[in-house]
């Protein structure tokens, strides 16, 4: 039986208070509903009769029933989903309040995911998603710009920008795939870098937790999050180490964290971190023994994302270049999302075939290598081409934006974003 004639016996799992897709309360969100093969996840025991434990999953195309219908440019925007809480970190002047409101921040936007197991598409080559917030506490805006700066292995640079509170973010995400007998497993490497422009430049830097996706071969699937995560600031000395504990084979249980903040400094620990990153997590004193909850990712607000009008976007822009297998994959339509996906991405393979038949070489659009003599900012690879001063005026930092890429309804590339992009140095502004 082949692939498309197995994606027709597909049965549909709807977890209770599975949620409606939003702006559009009648239609459930297909991202919160587990898809299953009727022969027992035959589907994935296909593909992954192939594989041998520890190889690499980059070239692997599986089923599009486990897909989130946003790729992986997009779904970097939940980081950016709480901005409450950066914002009250930029507000406070006490520098160890200041780095615990800031891992309070990122600690909470982890929950900001498909209640099933799903992934979201994997980039093309030159993909690029933009996006804005207008409705921000305390009259602040934002703005993220993405792009795709490499294929093998996947890198997704994206740059995040604060005007008013001269808050500003680069990162870079570079998950690998591996296959461990009955999970898969992504190791997110890549580092994200906060400046608080009213700081003095301060600087956070911090990494992500590794994804896993057990019962593959048999038993439940299930996400986790297992291993390390870790915020530092140079510039204090304050640094935290957050574990994302997996369940064990026996005893344990899902989704639980466990970690310490310290001063680098002095050696001194000072809070102790507990709880489940999804639910709820609670912060101790050291020093006192006080605990409290920390975060409650169900009293947390988010303010999604805002895009341009499709039909004003780049082909390569992420809404645009998936249209087709979203929509399939919204209908639960996995036939058709198969085809959709497979003309994406051998679009992909014969533009780069064509670059190696025409001896050119890719360069990104928006974003530039980072040069050996940038080296407080060498894991982040890329960054945005442009350079941004923080002491600017807001209206100033958003026009040099806007001249980078078009984020909002009504802007647009100019005649020259269609030429093939050259390569960036990094004194180009």
């Amino acid at each position: 039986m082949g692939l498309t004639s197995k994606l027709d016996k597909l049965k549909l799992k709807a977890p209770n208070g599975a949620e409606q897709v939003p702006g559009n309360p009648d239609v459930e969100n297909t991202d919160d509903i587990d898809e299953v093969d009727n022969e027992g996840q035959s589907i994935l025991m296909g593909i992954i009769a192939q594989l041998r434990p520890g190889c690499d999953l980059s070239k692997i195309t599986l089923p599009t029933f486990i897909l989130e219908k946003k790729s992986m440019l997009e779904r970097i925007t939940n980081f950016f989903q709480i901005p409450d809480l950066l914002l009250e970190a930029n507000e406070t002047d006490d520098a160890l309040e200041r780095f615990i409101l800031i891992l309070k921040w990122y600690l909470a936007s982890w929950h900001i995911a498909p209640k099933a197991v799903k992934k979201p598409l994997n980039p093309v080559l030159g993909e690029i998603f933009t996006c804005y917030w207008d409705d921000l506490p305390s009259d602040n805006t934002a703005y993220y710009v993405s792009e795709q700066t490499s294929h093998h292995p996947p890198k997704s640079s994206y740059f995040y920008l604060v005007p008013e509170s001269k808050i500003r973010v680069d990162g870079v995400v570079i998950p690998k795939s591996k296959f461990l007998g009955n999970s898969s497993a992504a190791i997110m490497e890549g580092w994200g870098h906060v400046t608080l422009g009213e700081r003095d430049n301060e600087t956070y830097i911090m990494n992500q937790p590794n994804v896993y996706c057990r019962g593959i071969l048999f038993g439940k699937l299930k996400t986790e999050l297992g291993d390390h995560m870790y915020v530092k600031c140079p510039e204090t000395g304050f640094e935290a180490d957050i574990e994302f504990k997996t369940k064990g084979f026996i005893s344990g249980t899902y989704d639980a964290i466990e970690g310490i903040v310290r001063n680098s400094k002095t050696k001194e620990e000072l809070y102790a971190i507990s709880g489940k990153w999804n639910e709820v997590m609670d912060i101790k004193d050291l020093k006192t023994g006080k605990k409290q909850v920390f975060v409650d990712t169900s009293k947390t607000t988010t303010y999604r994302p805002k895009v341009r009008p499709l039909e004003e976007q780049f082909d390569y822009e992420s809404r645009k270049l998936w249209k087709g297998t979203v929509d399939a994959l919204s209908k639960r339509d996995h036939t058709l999302a198969t085809e959709e996906k497979f003309k994406v991405e051998n679009d992909q393979r014969e533009k780069a075939k064509k670059r190696i038949e025409d001896g050119v070489e890719f360069h990104p659009k928006l974003f530039r290598p980072v040069s050996d003599k940038e080296k407080d900012i060498q894991d982040l690879e890329y960054v945005i081409y442009k350079k941004f001063d923080l002491k600017n005026s807001p209206q100033a930092l958003k026009d040099e934006l806007f001249e980078v890429a078009p984020l909002l309804p009504g802007q647009n590339f100019d005649e020259k974003f269609h030429i093939p992009a050259f390569k960036k140095h990094p004194n180009d502004s």
